[in-house]
């Protein structure tokens, strides 16, 4: 296979909150509405800001990342995307030199051209020294340009511009509007399909960085084709029961895909709305908003029997976070209200005002290890033993606990199935070999 060419850029930010998302998105939209054909990737592990940018660019979004993706990994999508593309965006996660590894190394890794958005308000000749700040901390860093977000005015935007070095390329301004700025919650922003008005949004901000600079596409970038990798089609003929609704969205979409390349027919349900299971052999049970709607699942007692009934079965159920939270006995808002969840699991989960957990997580299970991360508000009293611990790989505070009950495996955890597809295999084989 030879190597592939396509523009590309990664979206990066010196802290998070500066609007990587929106502009991200607003590229995505402006350049697919063009005619391009936008291939849109989310560096790190994050399910909300996908869901948007699927929608500005009108194609399925995949995470990159040197460790819970892999190098290998990361790699092969970019090389397909440049094969399909006229051009590939990347959003960067937290902010450029963040973490270990960060949005900088995936930048380098693959030779990436950064444009830096930076939070212009209440900034003026500063900026400039932030963009230089930015483009010079690493020498090998492929660094592009910057735009300004949340300028006041065109003049404030002018004075942003007119402050940069020369090398450092204007990519333009986006106003500080409510009609552009997309709203969030406690795990993030508001899912997509939430926003009824995200459409408008999304054309507003496309809009504003036509008016406020030059859109030609950047250079090409030289991608190196992969190494072929076959998967073995042990979920073959097994049908996979996977939760998707309002509560249950948080899936990447390259389990899905793993899913399938592994033999499996993947089929849909609400445990909201549907009265009963699809006819499957196994349940993913993703994560999620459960705690917005805690009264709509206690009184879908007819999906609450067939869940229960399948696990009675002795059939394979695999739960992340939301998807765990479902399993117990009661569930807890951040305003006191309480609902019976499905009592597989024993034990009580109680919202809480500040994030509890945010790592990245490695696994040793029985079939193998799995990749993932965790990212939640709720605590867990429960006193099942755990199966298993994950391990961070940066700070090693966060160690999620695994449990497993029969076929039943749950965890805090949101697994990155491809990087261990055998592994990924037996949490949904209806035979315990693989």
């Amino acid at each position: 296979m030879e190597s592939r060419s396509c523009p590309a850029l990664l979206i990066a930010a010196p802290a998070s909150g500066q609007g990587k998302t929106t502009v991200t998105a607003a590229l995505a939209r402006l350049h697919s509405r063009a005619g391009k054909r936008v291939r849109v990737f989310k560096c790190g592990p994050d399910f909300l800001d996908p869901m948007i940018l699927a929608r500005a660019s009108g194609s399925p979004v995949y995470q990159l990342d040197l460790w819970m993706v892999g190098e290998a990994e990361s790699r092969k999508r970019l090389w397909q995307a440049a094969g399909e593309a006229d051009l590939i965006l990347i959003e960067g996660v937290m902010g450029l030199f963040d973490g270990s590894p960060s949005a900088a190394d995936l930048a380098r890794c693959f030779g990436v051209p950064v444009l830096a958005v930076v939070d212009g308000s209440g900034m003026a000749q500063t900026f400039g020294a932030l963009a230089h700040g930015l483009a010079s901390y690493q020498a090998d860093l492929p660094f592009s340009g910057v735009l300004g977000n949340r300028v006041g005015s065109v003049r404030h935007g002018e004075i942003l511009r007119d402050a940069l070095p020369p090398a450092i390329r204007w990519y333009g301004a986006l106003p500080r509007s409510a009609e552009i700025e997309l709203p969030s919650r406690h795990l993030g922003l508001v899912q997509a399909a939430e926003l009824a008005d995200l459409d408008a949004r999304l054309d507003a901000a496309a809009d504003a960085l036509a008016a406020s600079a030059d859109i030609s596409l950047p250079p090409p970038v030289h991608f190196a084709a992969p190494e072929p990798c076959a998967i073995a089609p042990l979920l073959k003929g097994v049908r996979i029961g996977v939760a998707r609704d309002a509560a249950f969205a948080f899936i990447y979409q390259a389990n899905l895909d793993l899913l399938r390349e592994l033999g499996a027919e993947l089929r849909f349900f609400s445990p909201m709305n549907d009265g009963q299971l699809p006819e499957v052999d196994s349940l993913y049970l993703p994560g999620g908003y459960p705690e917005l709607y805690l009264a709509q699942l206690e009184a879908n007692q007819a999906m609450a029997e067939a869940i229960r009934a399948h696990h009675r079965a002795g059939k394979p159920i695999h739960a992340e976070c939301g998807g765990m939270l479902y399993l117990l006995d009661r569930l807890t808002d951040q305003q006191g209200a309480s609902a019976a969840m499905l009592g597989l699991l024993p034990g009580n989960a109680h919202m809480q005002p500040r994030l509890t957990a945010l790592a990245l997580q490695e696994v040793q299970l029985p079939q193998g290890t799995l990749r993932g991360h965790s990212f939640h508000y709720s605590s867990l009293q429960t006193e099942l033993e755990p199966l298993v611990r994950g391990e961070c790989p940066n700070y090693r505070r966060t160690a999620e606990v695994v449990y497993r009950l029969g076929r039943l495996t749950a965890s805090y955890i949101h697994f990155y199935l491809p990087s261990n597809p055998v592994a990924a295999a037996a949490l949904f084989c209806p035979s315990e070999a693989v």
